[in-house]
């Protein structure tokens, strides 16, 4: 068994049909979260979570009661679970997205979850519904076991950056439609994003980023108290990459700079007492 606390590697050039696969899957679940959850502002309701399995979305109202969709990157599987006692799962394995589909609207089904899902993914190039989709069908489970397994790593690190915020932050929370994970702290007027993504065809690289909206004047020529990170004009963002990050002696400690060191480039103007 690998180090569980050893960062791993995670080159996106190995796994994109894997990844482009896993998307379609959490963008399904993710349906699950936009059909039932009480809407919030900036997106809350819609999220996905990491988990001690995989990722999940966290208990959701339903009909049968509270509703619970885990996908399980230990057991390769989703399991969907009510507060009336009903447990079902669906294998996650080499597949079409179609065919998934249709068995996890089924799953649903069977718990006496019958809500009407969303068949088109978000955020993608070219999209095709969900019950058509038979281009996305890889399934690398050791691949998927890395990712989660650098979501585990990284997701402390992110809480306790916002637990060190005193105004108002979101949850550590995983984005389905762009497949990365972030936290943001929010000023009056503008926001503060972190997180990190595992790559895609304009960026093939997994990657921290940071960036504040609206953009403070300027901030393309600050450089960051972080020394392999640096502001990206094609992204508009700063970028520390992955693997700088899990080379280091301490990944979690190099990653901490990174967060705070953004956060002082960006939120210059911020009250300081918002930080315990």
């Amino acid at each position: 068994m690998s180090n569980p606390r050893e960062w791993p590697e995670l080159p996106y050039e190995a796994w994109t049909d894997t990844l482009d696969t896993l998307q379609m899957v959490l963008q399904i679940m993710g349906k699950v979260r936009v059909a039932l959850s009480p809407k919030e502002p900036e997106w809350a309701h819609i999220t996905l979570y990491v988990s001690a399995r995989g990722i999940t979305t966290g208990p959701v109202p339903s009909a049968a009661g509270l509703l619970e969709v885990e996908a399980d990157f230990v057991e390769h599987q989703i399991v969907i679970t009510t507060s009336a006692g009903d447990t079902t799962t669906v294998a996650l394995r080499p597949r079409p997205i179609a065919e998934f589909w249709t068995e996890f609207v089924a799953a649903l089904r069977s718990v006496d979850v019958n809500t009407e899902l969303s068949t088109m993914p978000q955020e993608v190039a070219d999209p095709v519904a969900f019950p058509d989709d038979t281009t996305h069908h890889s399934y690398d489970a050791e691949s998927v076991h890395r990712f989660w397994r650098a979501l585990t790593l990284m997701e402390p690190v992110f809480a306790g950056y916002r637990a060190a915020f005193t105004g108002r932050v979101s949850r550590v929370q995983f984005f389905w439609g762009s497949v990365d994970l972030a936290v943001t702290r929010f000023n009056d007027s503008a926001e503060m994003s972190v997180g990190w993504w595992p790559g895609n065809a304009g960026f093939p690289h997994p990657a921290f980023y940071a960036y504040a909206s609206p953009k403070p004047d300027g901030i393309e020529q600050v450089q960051l108290a972080c020394p392999d990170a640096g502001w990206n004009a094609d992204l508009g963002e700063y970028i520390l990459l992955y693997d700088d990050v899990r080379a280091a002696p301490s990944p979690a400690a190099v990653l901490r700079e990174f967060l705070d060191a953004a956060y002082d480039a960006c939120a210059s103007g911020w009250d300081p007492d918002l930080l315990t």
